[in-house]
């Protein structure tokens, strides 16, 4: 059944966007990590041009992130006092995010950036985590803690001013760390529709200290608020934002996570991370071909504001 998305202006296969979002969430169930960096890639396969995919995936991480918010707030595993140094840092970069954006949409170059930093950066993660994964299963029962020696116990971040205590982590660290790490988070959500928590959550882990139970939460609360923020600047200032798309990624998303959740009990974690490792290369090389194809319009034309 096609659906037409007034905002994208284009009419998709219902069944594929709900399989697509379906496929997102079991992929975040699965490995404990959003799935918006593989839906935005997948959008963008199916023809949605890569803002609307990027604004619209920001929309539907607010859904994600609050539900799984709520649920490690009822565990307790959640350390607002950090969070809302994360949530500062991640207003900077969001508003910085949103801003080259609107410019990139300006002079016509987001649907060549936006491909580009997701090869890139999906390359670049994607080689570390098959590195991780390939030491864990030579040293055959070290865990990652082990092999990837934890960064905060280097002098140069020990050396950082402005220190801050944590009592929910016990830590007594530089405010400069988690303010960085936020303005990071930032400028993923707004530039590439993702929350980053992949790439947050080993962050929060080797560079902050944080204790692993923590981590999730609290980088939850700060890519809702984050996303929330996010949504409302790319509906409003940058209008790509497309509801009826977003509605269907939810609710195939809903049904993914809670069938990934029970297949992820059953992995192992040093194969679900080589199996996402490679998923990472294959997506990337994927979007790097296509960048190499010459697209059947050369030239984009846009109106501006005040034409």
């Amino acid at each position: 059944m096609l659906v037409y998305l007034p905002i994208a202006e284009m009419a998709i296969p219902a069944e594929a966007v709900l399989l697509l979002g379906a496929v997102a969430g079991f992929l975040s169930g699965v490995f404990g990590v959003g799935g918006g960096f593989l839906a935005t890639p997948l959008l963008m396969f199916l023809g949605v041009p890569p803002a609307i995919a990027v604004g619209t995936q920001a929309n539907q991480l607010v859904s994600t992130s609050l539900s799984g918010v709520l649920s490690q707030f009822r565990h307790g595993h959640v350390d607002v006092k950090l969070a809302a140094v994360l949530l500062v840092g991640s207003m900077v970069g969001t508003v910085f995010g949103s801003l080259l954006f609107k410019m990139l949409l300006y002079v016509g170059q987001i649907n060549l950036v936006i491909p580009l930093l997701y090869v890139v950066l999906l390359a670049a993660v994607g080689l570390m985590m098959l590195i991780e994964a390939i030491r864990a299963l030579l040293h055959k029962g070290s865990t990652s803690e082990k092999i990837l020696a934890p960064w905060h116990n280097r002098t140069f971040f020990k050396s950082l001013p402005y220190k801050v205590h944590f009592p929910r982590s016990q830590l007594h660290i530089s405010i400069v760390l988690p303010i960085g790490i936020g303005i990071l988070g930032g400028l993923m959500i707004s530039i590439m529709g993702i929350g980053g928590g992949f790439l947050m959550v080993p962050l929060m882990i080797y560079v902050l200290g944080m204790p692993t139970i923590l981590v999730a939460g609290t980088s939850l609360l700060q890519i809702l608020l984050t996303t929330a923020v996010t949504t409302l600047i790319h509906a409003t200032a940058n209008h790509s934002v497309d509801l009826v798309l977003a509605v269907l990624m939810i609710v195939g998303g809903i049904a993914g996570v809670e069938v990934g959740i029970r297949v992820g009990r059953h992995l192992n974690g040093i194969y679900a991370r080589l199996a996402l490792a490679l998923l990472l290369l294959v997506v990337s090389v994927q979007i790097g071909s296509g960048l190499l194809v010459e697209p059947p319009d050369l030239y984009e034309i846009a109106m501006r504001e005040g034409s």
